[in-house]
């Protein structure tokens, strides 16, 4: 059997030391061995993972990937054989986690407290971003995603989903009026996402169907506590998740819009993750502990539907 963990330690070394001779330096080995083990992935891979001058080495853009995985997976490893030395009775380590602006802010931030009492000795690296993570490339255990899920070889819990509404301040409604139809948006400043998979339409009820009906406005934001606090100034209207806008509904400094129009769009929400049923034991705790607390917190919405 081979031994595909040693491998990429000499690999990791090699990168990290920026040679062979190094290498096999700190490893106790010959630079011929260590060229000769490269190699043998390379041909076993059928890509070159290195490119080699006589000043230096350098990756290629598979040897990235493969560092970065290889990474991944020695840390993986090393944190698997950790917890089952520790035993059921004491969980530690690290769990990196990535959540969007708005759901890590409003939901998942305030559940920390209580899951450090339950778990003190797990450390959180908490991204908070909009844009979407590589779990492999950022090393990420855990992220919380909104919206349609790209295909791919994550697993995925569903948390339940989130209505979006089209809001604005009551500052904003006193001066340009309360728009009646999806026509009336081109009369109005609506402030919006930068994204790539965002698009500058907003989809309403009309007439029996759905129209997109373009919007612009003097924002494009990466994330959308961005759009929340311009639309709280005034700004214009925004077309937000409720959970994000829950409070400021519930206080009147955002009033909601066109709600028959929108009513039925919704994005689900995910929690995606590594490892399936073989995840570390920290990264099993956060999810079982998370699971149920996001779930109830998507429920609390006015009129929610669980399908």
């Amino acid at each position: 059997m081979d031994n595909r963990a040693g491998e990429m330690q000499v690999f990791l070394r090699v990168v990290e030391s920026g040679s062979f001779s190094e290498a096999a330096r700190q490893l106790l080995m010959t630079p011929s061995t260590v060229s000769k083990l490269i190699g043998r992935i390379e041909t076993r891979l059928g890509v070159r993972l290195l490119e080699r001058s006589t000043r230096r080495l350098s990756l290629t853009g598979e040897g990235q990937v493969y560092y970065e995985r290889s990474l991944n997976l020695l840390a993986e490893m090393d944190a698997i054989e950790a917890d089952l030395r520790q035993g059921a009775a004491s969980i530690t380590g690290k769990v990196r986690i990535s959540a969007s602006v708005g759901l890590g802010v409003v939901a998942i931030q305030p559940l920390l407290p209580e899951f450090w009492q339950a778990y003190p000795n797990i450390t959180l690296d908490l991204s908070i971003s909009d844009e979407v993570v590589d779990l492999y490339l950022d090393r990420t255990d855990v992220a919380f995603r909104v919206g349609r899920l790209a295909s791919s070889g994550l697993t995925a819990i569903r948390l339940g989903h989130a209505a979006r509404k089209i809001v604005a301040s009551p500052d904003y409604l006193r001066r340009r009026g309360v728009p009646q139809s999806g026509a009336d948006l081109a009369d109005h400043a609506c402030l919006g996402l930068n994204f790539r998979r965002s698009s500058p339409v907003w989809p309403l009820h009309e007439g029996g169907r759905i129209i997109d009906n373009r919007v612009n406005g003097p924002l494009l934001a990466n994330n959308g506590e961005t759009v929340r606090q311009m639309a709280l100034a005034g700004m214009g209207l925004a077309r937000m998740g409720e959970f994000h806008i829950r409070k400021d509904l519930a206080r009147g400094t955002l009033v909601e819009v066109l709600a028959e129009a929108v009513d039925g769009d919704s994005e689900d929400v995910h929690a995606v993750f590594l490892g399936g049923d073989h995840m570390p034991r920290r990264v099993r705790a956060f999810l079982d502990f998370m699971t149920p607390r996001l779930r109830a917190f998507l429920e609390q919405a006015p009129g929610y539907r669980s399908s």
